[in-house]
């Protein structure tokens, strides 16, 4: 069984968690979602984002998610993929040397790695968007150029496929950015 590496932090954005976790889950990965200084079966809270008309998106309190792995015990060799779900987490998250380091080792093993929203913010701190296509909430977009990349400004339901990196704007983009992570991971979903 592929495993894949989910990095998550408090306040992540609930649908952004619970969706990929599940789904790739669904078709046979083992999900290993860990948060520094947490241990398997602590809690990260969560918080949903909605687009309501507003200038920018609404936040409301989500559900706990219970991590299944302890940060302090993965080795990023023993994971096939790495999954970045955006909200709030991603702020904090990418001021953590360790998970910086275990995003450029998936990055420098060109594994797949798979980030929505804000979840670029952690790409962009660790330094692997140099010379590379990446989309984001909007609102990354500078951090995704400052550090180097090209930001993609797709629609919110839309992927963006730059080689072992598959990124996207928001939860809206769930079917297409779950549909090319598992293309990029060689699953083949067979009806």
């Amino acid at each position: 069984m592929k495993q894949l590496l989910m990095l998550v932090g408090d306040y992540v954005e609930d649908y952004e968690v619970m969706v990929p976790f599940q789904a790739l889950m669904a078709v046979g990965y083992e999900v290993h979602a860990v948060c520094p200084d947490k241990k398997s079966g602590e809690i990260v809270r969560t918080a949903i984002h909605d687009f309501e008309g507003d200038q920018t998106y609404s936040e409301k309190p989500g559900h706990n998610f219970a991590l299944n792995a302890t940060f302090a015990s993965i080795n990023p060799a023993d994971y096939d993929g790495l999954v970045i779900p955006g909200g709030r987490a991603p702020e904090y998250l990418r001021l953590n040397q360790d998970v910086l380091s275990i995003v450029r080792y998936f990055a420098d093993k060109n594994k797949p790695i798979a980030a929505v929203c804000h979840g670029a913010q952690v790409l962009a701190a660790a330094g692997v968007l140099k010379g590379r296509e990446c989309s984001a909430y909007p609102a990354c977009g500078p951090e995704v150029t400052g550090a180097g990349g090209t930001f993609k400004d797709i629609e919110v339901n839309q992927a963006h496929v730059d080689g072992n990196l598959v990124t996207a704007p928001a939860w809206p983009a769930h079917p297409a950015w779950i549909a090319a992570f598992l293309k990029v991971l060689g699953a083949e979903i067979k009806l």
